[in-house]
């Protein structure tokens, strides 16, 4: 059934996405596994450096699962996410440093309690911030702008 979705030329929604069983596939089959183009594939190559797939002898991509399951996790993280590249590099970084290889980690949609989604996107984009919070930012920045008004005064004296 698989190798018939591949063959229809459509692509596959994430969330159904079977990886046939197979050894290896070729930089099309995976591009229309994930709905990408395949020169997207080749740029997340030179950005991840996790995603390396072989090269034949006559220098056609081949990806193991592994490489295929990564490419899935790089598109939800970018697409449904809406991580920016260097936030999914990061990602995947702090997935290989708490033990878990980033091809077969949890993703963060059925990560357990111990790994919830929020604080990493807080991480990554940055929490938002309490009202008081805001008010003594707002305070200090004020002061900063009074400061920079007396020293352009001064100077035109």
């Amino acid at each position: 059934m698989g190798e018939d979705m591949i063959s229809t030329g459509k692509p596959i929604p994430a969330e159904e996405t079977k990886i046939p069983d197979k050894l290896y596939f070729r930089i099309g089959e995976v591009a229309q596994l994930a709905g990408v183009e395949p020169y997207v594939l080749r740029f997340w190559e030179s950005e991840f450096p996790q995603l390396a797939p072989k090269k034949s002898g006559s220098g056609h991509r081949l990806y193991r699962r592994k490489e295929v399951e990564m490419v899935l996790e790089v598109k939800r993280l970018l697409y449904d996410k809406r991580f920016t590249i260097e936030g999914a590099r990061r990602f995947f970084e702090q997935t290989k440093k708490k033990g878990g290889s980033s091809s077969k980690a949890t993703p963060p949609a059925t990560a357990s309690k111990a790994t919830p989604e929020p604080p990493m996107q807080a991480m990554l984009f940055g929490a938002p911030a309490s009202p008081p919070v805001l008010e003594a930012i707002k305070k200090e920045i004020s002061s900063i702008l009074d400061f920079l008004k007396q020293g352009s005064v001064r100077a035109v004296r």
